[in-house]
Formats: C-alpha cells, sequence, structure tokens
C-alpha cells in the first residue's frame, strides 16, 4: 500500500497549543513500528502549488496566505499562528492528498497520513484548515477529466463544512458526512447527505446508520472515494462527544472499504480529526484505518 507523508507535516506550535502536532510523526512511525507498512511503501509529496490551490480557493485568500498578509481574524478562524512553515505545511497536505488520489486511481486503495482538512472554504480557512485538500483534488481530477464523478465520504466527528461550501453546487461531487449534531461547526453548510448524531451515540446506532446511508452514494456511481476517516468519534477523544469504541471505528472503515472494494471504486483517505488527550490512542486509531484497508483491499 502507497501511502503519502511529509516531514512538513509537523511544524513547531507554540507552548500550550491544543493542536496534538506530534501525532503526525507519532503515526509514521507506529506504521512501521507494527509492520502495517514498510519504509518503501512511504513516498516523498510533492508540495501542491500556488496555481493547483486556486481552482478551490480564490486567489486573493490564497496570496495572502502565502505572503502573510492575511488579517488577524483570518489567522484567528485558522487556529494556528501564521509561518512560513505552516505555508509549506498547508501546501505539503494538499500535495499529499492529490498523489494518493491519482495512486488510488492506479491502483484501487492508497492513504495520506495527514488531511482531512474540510473546514477551509473558498476564501477563508478555519478549524485547524488553511486550504481544503478534497476540495483542490476533486477540482483537479473533474478539470482533468481524469474522473467524472467523485463522492466524498466524511465521517469526522465534525461536519465538512468546508467541502460542501466549495463543491455542493457541483453536480459531479456527492457529499456525505455524517457528524455530531451539536459539535463544531455550529453553522453547518449542506452536503448532499447529512446525518447529525446525538451525543453519545455508540457504535450500534452509528453502524446501522453508516450502513442505511452507504447505497446511496454507490447509486450516484462514482468513479473514486476521498474518504475522510477522523478517529474523533472516538470516546475518548476530547472534541468528539460521541461513544464510539476503537473497535467500532474499526467495523466503520471496514464497512467503508469492502463496500467500496466490492464494487471496484478506488478510495484515497485522509486521517481527518483526533484529540484524544493520551495522544497515543489517536495515533492507534489511525493506524488500525491503514491495517484495515490493507486488509480489505489487498
Amino acid at each position: 500500500m502507497k501511502l503519502y507523508y511529509s516531514d512538513l507535516y509537523t511544524i513547531d506550535l507554540p507552548d500550550g497549543h491544543r493542536f496534538p502536532m506530534s501525532k503526525y510523526t507519532k503515526l509514521r512511525h507506529n506504521l512501521l513500528d507494527k509492520g502495517i507498512v514498510a519504509e518503501s511503501d512511504l513516498q516523498s509529496v510533492i508540495p501542491c502549488s500556488k496555481e493547483t490551490l486556486c481552482l478551490a480557493h480564490s486567489e486573493h485568500y490564497v496570496d495572502s496566505i502565502f505572503s502573510g498578509t492575511a488579517d488577524y481574524m483570518t489567522i484567528r478562524k485558522i487556529g494556528f499562528p501564521w509561518s512560513e512553515s505552516l505555508v509549506r505545511r498547508s501546501c505539503a497536505t494538499v500535495g499529499g492528498a492529490i498523489s494518493s488520489a491519482y495512486t488510488a486511481l492506479e491502483i484501487g486503495i492508497s492513504g495520506n497520513l495527514a488531511g482531512g482538512t474540510h473546514h477551509a472554504m473558498t476564501s477563508s480557512g478555519e478549524g485547524f484548515c488553511v486550504f481544503n485538500d478534497f476540495a483542490v483534488v476533486s477540482r483537479l481530477l473533474l478539470q482533468e477529466k481524469t474522473v467524472k464523478k467523485i463522492a466524498i465520504v466524511d465521517l469526522d466527528v465534525h461536519q465538512g463544512n468546508g467541502n460542501s461550501e466549495i463543491l455542493s453546487n457541483d453536480e459531479n461531487v456527492f457529499i456525505f458526512s455524517m457528524h455530531g449534531e451539536k459539535n463544531y461547526p455550529f453553522t453547518k453548510v449542506p452536503s448532499t447527505i447529512d446525518v447529525g448524531l446525538k451525543d453519545h451515540t455508540t457504535d450500534d446506532e452509528y453502524l446501522q446508520k453508516l450502513h442505511t446511508i452507504l447505497p446511496s452514494i454507490y447509486e450516484f456511481s462514482p468513479d473514486i472515494i476521498l474518504y475522510q476517516a477522523g478517529v474523533d468519534p472516538l470516546k475518548e477523544d476530547a472534541l468528539g462527544r460521541l461513544d464510539l469504541s476503537m473497535n467500532g471505528l474499526k467495523e466503520r472503515d471496514i464497512l467503508v472499504f469492502e463496500s467500496a472494494f466490492s464494487r471496484g471504486i478506488p478510495v484515497s483517505i485522509a486521517i481527518g480529526g483526533g484529540y484524544c488527550k493520551n495522544i497515543d490512542v489517536t495515533v492507534d486509531a489511525y493506524s488500525q484505518i491503514f491495517s484495515s484497508a490493507i486488509k480489505v483491499f489487498e
């Protein structure tokens, strides 16, 4: 399984910052230490260009991020202090998503060891998301006519408002988001299908709802699925408010992978959110995504 990774994914943040930036390096080591992947399976990332970013974002916004001239409120909504390393990180994350999508189309499955930046909108970022990786990938693949239809399956605990703000008017993109109804973002942007879950939803209810919805996605006949596999529905997650177990997350991922594999639809994975106070729990959940993908596809 080819996965995309870059040291640029990890940047320095101020002391006490609540974003667990170390999870990217920890995930890479976890996958290698457990033998889930080999070093040769990890591919270098080519950062995304400004021109490609502008397929999904306004030129003014992209320029303001690159030049460091974005205003205080714009940076505050993103949640990271501006730095040149943040710009490089954001471009690398989108570049990893692009490469993962191309590889998935070639061999059936691939993933980016970052990404799922689904809160970034056309002219702004928010919620730790600067540029929207899946929106850029979707616009690029459709513009190139590499594919005709794309489905985004977003199972992060937070609704993918940026995906919907950028792509909801594109008839060639199907967006499914299942998320905490009362969780961030508090103003949701309608997707093709949204399923809002009550606080403390457990495995059985979650999996039943997912099983019910997935056939609607395949009726759309997508050529690729972009899977936002956030692990923040975990009961232990500090920002999740749902009560999924580690095994429930595993069943979630296998359900998505098996339903796609059985129909011959490639899947490109982004890891999405994960904010357990014990970051090793989050990292184990991320590793489980890729071990499940390998189990189903290989």
